[in-house]
């Protein structure tokens, strides 16, 4: 069994910190909400890890009873990795954090990537369900750079997910994803992007404001119930 490293200290937060604390852990964690994934999947959303630091922190995590391995059935035939139900109780834990995090994040640097489950996570962390009318159906499609992702409103729920949505309501495209946050926290003025051709649209125009008054990132996040 991997020896976890010790705070010395009968405290929740530093055992907390062993489980999940190393370097890439918690970014694994995070990847792994969206659903099951396969090593190579990972490997892709995290290019910079080491395929041995990979490999190490998914035995960390196994043997935590973090993640867990399960093999598909046939054709597929795989192994992927999972979170288990103990692993899964850290979902508003890593969305609440990122929220914290966006608040002091600068400008992206040229070498900085966004992955499509990078974005969902973003849409997922700066959502505000209080803010969902029960009564309306909204479709968004977002290209940004290369990623696509989506999100549904419906029933006072989000749905937000990699790929494409068909029929969407709005098409909310932008060509550089450091275009992203300022747009979320109000830094970029929506109706000036439009102008500028920074951000383009194909749909319903009206809809752009209510995309940036459901995700905005700069108004008080609603404590966890």
């Amino acid at each position: 069994m991997t020896r976890l490293r010790s705070y010395g200290q009968y405290c929740g937060v530093a055992h907390a910190l062993e489980l999940v604390g190393e370097r890439w852990a918690l970014l694994i964690v995070r990847d792994l909400i969206l659903g099951p994934k396969r090593f190579t999947d990972l490997r892709l959303g995290l290019p910079r890890i080491p395929t041995n630091v990979l490999t190490t922190r998914l035995k960390e995590l196994e043997e935590s009873g973090v993640v867990r391995r399960r093999a598909l059935p046939r054709p597929a035939a795989s192994v992927v990795y999972e979170l288990t139900d103990y692993g899964s109780q850290l979902e508003n834990i890593v969305l609440q954090l990122g929220a914290w995090g966006a608040q002091s994040m600068g400008e992206p640097k040229p070498e900085d990537i966004l992955t499509a489950d990078g974005a969902v996570l973003a849409l997922r962390t700066a959502v505000h369900p209080e803010r969902l009318n029960a009564t309306e159906r909204i479709g968004y499609q977002l290209r940004i750079g290369e990623v696509q992702v989506y999100a549904v409103l419906s029933e006072a729920a989000l749905h937000a997910d990699a790929g494409t949505l068909p029929d969407p309501d709005l098409v909310i495209t932008m060509a550089d994803f450091g275009t992203f946050k300022p747009l979320l926290t109000r830094q970029l003025d929506p109706a000036e992007a439009v102008v500028s051709g920074t951000v383009q649209l194909t749909g319903d125009f009206a809809l752009l404001p209510r995309f940036i008054d459901i995700f905005c990132l700069t108004d008080p996040r609603p404590a966890p119930v």
